[in-house]
């Protein structure tokens, strides 16, 4: 295939849907994964070619380990993937369910981990790849009523963090965006202010810094909403 390859996890909407609809502008053959298929179907129906959809639990070893493989057999190599699938449940730490509690960190984090595990070995061989993590500012400060989300931020962010240390000596990249609140569904049950973030103009900044500049590296940004500036 001469067209380069990007995973996208979550990509059934969000930012994950506005990272699958960039990258296919610039080219790239696109697999859109996420739980529900009619969505990834939604957000292909702009697509002519060069993509595919699989449905996937991140929060299962097993059926990421599939889905990873059959992506290799029936695509190719990645180049390019994105841990962008999250959840969030936003709550007083006291009144969090513990299925709310589990799923976070099945998804959030434990998600992220069993991914990337997936990819980086065929990464590592080859010597060349990007792992992009959509992290969230609650992975880099703590917040009111996200207490257990922020919790799941930040083991991601120490996972990625360390993960760039071990491929240190490689020419495969790690990147971690942090960013604010997104017109996204995630923000549905709280609030969405109308300052808040387009997830389009996100995607436009993370793809920016993780293209491939001579004697550059870009290991990590912050996108705040501008409201919040001085923060």
């Amino acid at each position: 295939m001469d067209a380069q390859v990007v995973v996208i996890t979550g990509a059934g909407s969000g930012l994950g849907a506005s990272l699958a609809k960039k990258y296919y502008g610039l080219g790239y053959y696109v697999c859109l994964l996420g739980r529900t298929r009619t969505k990834l179907l939604k957000i292909a129906k702009s697509f002519d070619d060069r993509y595919a959809i699989y449905e996937v639990d991140v929060s299962s070893k097993s059926n990421v380990s599939k889905v990873m493989q059959a992506i290799k057999q029936e695509v190719g190599q990645i180049d390019v993937f994105i841990n962008n699938a999250g959840v969030g449940d936003f709550d007083s730490a006291e009144h969090i369910s513990e299925q709310a509690i589990h799923q976070m960190i099945d998804i959030n984090l434990k998600g992220t981990i069993f991914c990337t595990q997936e990819v980086v070995k065929d990464m590592k061989k080859r010597d060349q790849g990007c792992i992009i993590n959509i992290i969230s500012l609650s992975g880099k400060r703590g917040k009111i009523n996200e207490s257990v989300y922020s919790a799941s931020k930040f083991g991601a962010r120490g996972f990625i963090e360390s993960l760039a240390l071990e491929l240190e000596q490689t020419k495969v990249k790690v990147f971690g965006a942090y960013m604010g609140n997104m017109k996204t569904e995630l923000w549905d049950g709280a609030k969405a202010e109308e300052s808040y973030m387009d997830p389009d103009d996100v995607a436009d900044i993370i793809i920016e810094n993780t293209i491939e500049r001579k004697n550059i590296v870009v290991e990590e940004i912050i996108i705040k909403n501008n409201k919040y500036k001085y923060i």
